[in-house]
């Protein structure tokens, strides 16, 4: 190919060049012109839908979520249940600790407390395995009446509390001051996680049917 030829090549590539972006300019110049929003829908449209925004914290915070909480029954012996309803909370540890921070304070329908109104809910947490660590401070065991039923009552007052109402949770480990303890007050074994027992749910009083005609 002689130098006039590969000139004439030259000229030629660069006037399609040319060519070629005066006819894409248009569609370029109205992209730059576009307002960024609107660009932005226009990908958005491409790729889809959104997920939904996630629920606000104070959203969250506001739920509340109905427990049932033991309590000593006041006519006959055993537990009865109460209805409650308390803050909502994705953290299980911090449920659990709600509910039994619930149990400190009492119930409010009739029922006998079984816990001493002094203690305090320390801490709380849950394994892989299910199982709830529920810390209490002193108050707790010093502050019980004595006798075996009222530390029974008082421990599977939590222990029910807890495993009745997240299925997450099988057993309960009570303890006393960070400390694995044998009891509360010497009757019920506490080395070792409880599982409910509903047995202690009190039995409905019977009532008296009424007399044949």
């Amino acid at each position: 190919m002689s130098p006039r030829q590969a000139n004439a090549l030259t000229v030629l590539g660069l006037a399609g060049l040319l060519a070629a972006v005066s006819l894409s300019a248009p569609r370029w110049a109205g992209m730059l012109r576009q307002p960024l929003a609107a660009f932005e829908e226009e990908e958005a449209a491409r790729e889809g839908p959104s997920p939904a925004p996630s629920e606000s914290p104070a959203a969250e915070a506001a739920r509340r979520i109905s427990v049932r909480l033991y309590f000593e029954a006041p006519d006959r012996e055993g537990l009865l249940p109460e209805e409650r309803a308390v803050a909502f909370s994705p953290d299980l540890a911090r449920q659990v600790r709600t509910v039994v921070a619930e149990i400190v304070k009492g119930p409010t329908s009739g029922l006998v407390a079984t816990l001493p109104p002094e203690t305090r809910v320390i801490e709380a947490f849950v394994t892989a395995r299910g199982v709830a660590y529920v810390n209490l401070s002193a108050e707790a065991a010093a502050g019980l009446p004595g006798g075996s039923k009222a530390e029974l009552l008082t421990v599977y007052s939590i222990v029910n509390s807890v495993v009745t109402n997240f299925p997450g949770v099988s057993r309960v480990q009570i303890l006393v001051e960070d400390k694995v303890v044998p009891s509360l007050a010497g009757h019920v074994d506490l080395s070792r996680p409880l599982p409910a027992d509903m047995t202690l749910v009190a039995l409905p009083v019977a009532t008296p049917s009424p007399a044949a005609p």
